[in-house]
């Protein structure tokens, strides 16, 4: 994330038009959280290794990064901009990720 920051701000900005970069500052703080998130899954999934939805979660984290910011960046970097449809699986990744977790947590206690 910070990387891709750091690129779009010295490299990318003055290039996007308006709408394209504002795509892309949200790319970048859902693929900031997203990943705190995995931090904590990762962390969670080692204190219930039996729990197969909380790492399923994690799974479903890191898909919805790739997908939903992955098909934001992409057509910042000149890809076309049908990339983004694909924006839809990577947030119904997200919330599911976020649901499969808080279960996989209520049913490990």
């Amino acid at each position: 994330t910070v990387v891709l920051s750091a690129y779009g701000t010295h490299g990318l900005q003055a290039n996007l038009n308006e709408s394209v970069w504002s795509a892309y500052e949200t790319a970048l703080q859902y693929q900031f959280y997203h990943s705190l998130g995995l931090i904590g899954t990762t962390l969670t999934a080692a204190k219930f290794p039996d729990s197969r939805l909380i790492a399923l979660s994690g799974w479903l984290l890191l898909a919805g990064i790739v997908l939903f910011c992955g098909s934001i960046y992409a057509p910042s970097f000149g890809a076309p901009a049908i990339v983004g449809a694909v924006a839809p699986i990577g947030g119904t990744a997200f919330m599911a990720g976020w649901l499969a977790l808080t279960i996989g947590i209520l049913r490990a206690r």
